[in-house]
């Protein structure tokens, strides 16, 4: 729900941006949304008691080195509507703009083994060759039993298990048989 609602915000921030402002705007509000992790910052915009005037002076204080009067605006927007809980969905749905704009996005290669940055770089690349965009991959080791790469921009994900293998192995043997 809060992404459908932090979408129609960001479609009127386009119509009045430029790419790069729209840069600037996902840093700024990725920045604010991270301190949506921290709990005290969190109660304290989150709590009734705390007046709305206040709250925007906080949000206010923590975007003022952008110096930017649009997003100041659009904070000042958020906290008359009562939408402030959205920042975090807003920093998300910009940056999926930002990456469907630059064709530009970030995927994560799982796997039970460290995986050396040259079979990175090559997954990337050609990933970035047939998808026709600028696809950077990171990893992570995890108990998965294979490799899975996930870029969730593009809505891709390649999986090869071990398990899967094994069993469809067994299973063609069986039918051989």
């Amino acid at each position: 729900m809060e992404e459908l609602i932090a979408k129609r915000y960001i479609k009127a921030l386009k119509s009045s941006s430029d790419l790069e402002s729209m840069k600037e705007m996902t840093t700024v509000f990725s920045v604010l949304a991270e301190s949506f992790e921290n709990d005290k910052f969190l109660n304290i915009i989150e709590s009734p008691t705390v007046n709305v005037k206040a709250k925007s002076t906080i949000l206010l204080d923590a975007v003022k080195e952008a110096n930017s009067s649009k997003i100041n605006n659009f904070i000042k927007l958020l906290v008359e509507n009562k939408r402030i809980n959205i920042i975090p969905a807003i920093a998300s749905e910009l940056k999926k703009d930002i990456a469907n704009a630059t064709r530009t996005y970030e995927g994560v290669i799982y796997s039970n083994t460290k995986i050396d940055a040259k079979l990175i770089k090559d997954l990337s690349s050609g990933l970035s060759k047939k998808f026709d965009a600028t696809i950077s991959l990171s990893s992570v080791e995890n108990d998965f039993n294979g490799i899975k790469v996930d870029v969730e921009g593009l809505g891709i994900e390649i999986n090869f298990s071990k398990d899967r293998i094994d069993s469809q192995i067994i299973e063609h043997i069986i039918k051989a048989i």
